[in-house]
């Protein structure tokens, strides 16, 4: 039995959970971009990856995405919850609002992963790295 082919009612699963495989998968992709683009050395890997996993980053992301008017209203109903959840903590390096917003980009993902929609999923995921590259600098 394969692990991936177990079924996920994703549309039952609370943002949070949502948001916890919205990160690995953004994270997996990320790690993937930046070694096709050449980058192998284990210090610099990390210090590239931050400037798009970081909450700031991804809070940014988010914003455009919403500003533009890219997600449809089922990503937006999940990107709200996502935004809204209670986590309980937050990193001591970033403020609530940038935290949630992060956790809302990554609920969305998750949600397009466990849904099955790849395509859609990398196509976010595209246009994030885009945004990152096109900022330039350190957006952590």
């Amino acid at each position: 039995m394969s692990l991936l082919k177990q079924q996920v009612d994703f549309k039952q699963l609370n943002s949070l959970a949502l948001a916890y495989m919205g990160d690995a998968i953004y994270d997996v992709y990320i790690r993937h971009h930046l070694l096709a683009s050449g980058k192998t050395k284990p210090n610099r890997l990390h210090r590239e990856a931050t400037r798009y996993v970081s909450a700031k980053a991804q809070a940014r992301i988010l914003k455009k995405l919403v500003e533009d008017g890219i997600l449809n209203d089922e990503e937006m109903a999940v990107m709200k919850r996502g935004r809204n959840a209670k986590s309980g903590t937050i990193p001591k390096n970033t403020d609530v609002q940038t935290y949630r917003h992060s956790t809302a980009f990554e609920a969305v993902l998750g949600s397009m992963y466990l849904g099955k929609d790849i395509e859609r999923l990398e196509e976010i995921i595209e246009m994030a790295i885009k945004l990152v590259e096109d900022v330039g600098g350190t957006t952590a």
